[in-house]
């Protein structure tokens, strides 16, 4: 199989590539990750991840003939309002506050680049994940694990934040950033070889 140029350095994309057996390349992009004002919330994963697939190709251009490149994006998003990576503590500890008791979106764009056809085809997975409700002190030991740390929403889903995910609406693998479905969906409609 031909290797994926991944356009991210997550972990949890990473883990999910290496559990479907698909290799791949770790090339982050560096964009500025600012959304247009005309772009709906529920599209804008999909316009970022397009835009980091364009930051990579640009990056290899002269250099490199790059068959296969993945970007993602992930948003969450409660009362139409972005929850991003937390910039310290108190901000992660204002965000679960915020989330804790209450139902929220998770939308991950995907989008991948077919070099045979210069093509970018994209899809959005938009899931739902319900908080339970969190004591002070619930807050604080989850703080304390630092797992907030360069995550949006200040929580991660296959760590010790799962304690307080009471649902899920859709799949853990969109939530974690990587939607398995849309991915194998995707390279199986650009005949990108998967059973090999």
């Amino acid at each position: 199989m031909e290797p994926i140029v991944l356009a991210s350095a997550s972990p949890r994309r990473q883990e999910i590539l290496k559990k479907l057996d698909i290799p791949f390349i770790v090339h982050p992009a560096n964009i500025e990750e600012a959304i247009p004002e005309d772009i709906k919330l529920e599209d804008a994963p999909e316009y970022l991840a397009a835009r980091k697939i364009s930051a990579v190709a640009k990056s290899f251009a002269d250099t490199q003939d790059t068959q296969w490149i993945l970007g993602a994006d992930t948003l969450i998003v409660y009362k139409n309002k972005i929850f991003g990576k937390p910039k310290s503590q108190e901000e992660a500890r204002k965000f679960l506050k915020q989330l804790q008791g209450h139902t929220h979106k998770v939308i991950t764009g995907l989008a991948l680049y077919n070099g045979n056809i210069f093509d970018i085809t994209t899809r959005t997975s938009i899931n739902k994940v319900t908080f339970a409700p969190m004591s002070e002190e619930d807050i604080n030991w989850y703080l304390a694990t630092d797992e907030w740390h360069g995550v949006a929403g200040a929580y991660r889903i296959q760590g010790e934040g799962s304690r307080f995910i009471s649902k899920i609406e859709g799949t853990e693998s969109s939530v974690m950033g990587l939607p398995i479905y849309e991915l194998c969906d995707m390279l199986r409609e650009q005949n990108y070889p998967l059973f090999q």
